[in-house]
């Protein structure tokens, strides 16, 4: 696996180089209360959701000369996919950059659009999308629970990974496919005849390795991070979906800030968000030459016929959607994933 001090000079040979790591706590200035921010995730601090974290984290000390400290625990070293959320909600945690599958689950469905398999070509349309009026609105809908959607964060395009190739709907029949929970993604293997399996991701590469699952979907950042390629034979290039985060923080923490250290930390957070997003097909990208370089995985492109395929198998995921949040919402993603900005 590649060191961290590997990915931090890949990061800064592509010319994005964080801010300078701050030696120790800088004093407050004279009168203003130090303010601690707790921030978890679950993926590794190698990643691109983890790298633009450490981002956030420089850049806010920097900015507030130390009044602010930013505690980051990665890797599920705090809290999982299972309680993450919860943890938020109960003040246990301030701030959590959960996947966007997270949100179903707790109530607000419209968030499963990003889910869809095949819905975006590039993540140009993606962007499209989260920075349009569709995005915003979402961001919006999670005041009903009194979160604060601060901004979206990207990993990029997920694969298929199994100890088989994966390039047709029947190469899935019988796949035990470990899955985040989300009843889109879930409905996606049922169409591909595979059984999902709803895990932690903190659980999933030993689930891999006891066989407990056959397999399961990821961006090639999270596959090589995790190791997984260590207990996987096969990697199918399917792009068949988008994995992306939401910052959210609660808003009883947001409100018991003071207004200049909610505008510092709005304005670090969209200059890490936009580094971050710059960065994340980059490391992909390289995180699948190390990949193929390793030899440990056998990696599979598939053709614009295979993928036609998997889509025509799962068209019936969309409709499904449409038929809980309604058939707008569907039309109004496709058609902001389309029109420019």
């Amino acid at each position: 696996m590649r060191s961290r001090s590997t990915r931090r000079t890949l990061v800064q040979a592509l010319g994005l180089t964080a801010l300078p790591r701050l030696a120790g706590a800088a004093a407050p200035a004279a009168g203003r209360a130090r303010v601690t921010l707790r921030l978890s995730h679950v993926v590794a601090r190698e990643t691109p959701k983890g790298l633009a974290l450490e981002n956030f984290r420089e850049r806010v000390q920097a900015a507030s000369d130390g009044a602010i400290q930013v505690v980051i625990h990665p890797n599920s070293l705090l809290y999982g996919d299972e309680d993450e959320m919860q943890a938020l909600q109960l003040g246990a945690v301030d701030m959590l950059a959960p996947s966007l599958s997270k949100f179903g689950p707790i109530g607000f469905p419209e968030f499963e659009l990003f889910d869809l398999p095949f819905l975006f070509d590039d993540t140009q349309q993606v962007q499209r999308v989260k920075q349009g009026p569709v995005g915003q609105e979402l961001l919006a809908l999670l005041a009903r629970q009194r979160l604060v959607g601060l901004g979206y964060l990207d990993n990029g395009f997920k694969h298929m990974s199994a100890n088989r190739p994966l390039l047709a709907p029947e190469d899935f029949v019988g796949l035990r496919a470990r899955i985040q929970a989300s009843r889109v993604i879930a409905h996606q293997m049922r169409a591909l005849g595979a059984r999902p399996v709803v895990l932690s991701f903190g659980e999933t590469r030993r689930a891999l390795a006891a066989r407990v699952v056959d397999g399961t979907e990821n961006p090639v950042s999270n596959f090589w991070t995790q190791g997984m390629h260590r207990v996987q034979t096969d990697l199918s290039l399917t792009r068949h979906g988008y994995l992306g985060y939401c910052i959210v923080v609660h808003e009883r923490f947001w409100s018991h800030l003071a207004p200049t250290d909610r505008a510092l930390i709005q304005q670090a957070l969209a200059e890490s968000l936009a580094w971050g997003n710059t960065i994340a097909q980059r490391a992909n990208d390289q995180d699948l030459d190390a990949l193929r370089a390793s030899g440990a995985t056998r990696v599979h492109a598939l053709d614009a016929v295979q993928r036609q395929r998997l889509r025509h198998a799962t068209r019936g995921v969309h409709e499904g959607l449409a038929a809980r949040i309604g058939e707008e919402w569907i039309r109004r993603m496709r058609g902001a994933a389309l029109s420019p900005i």
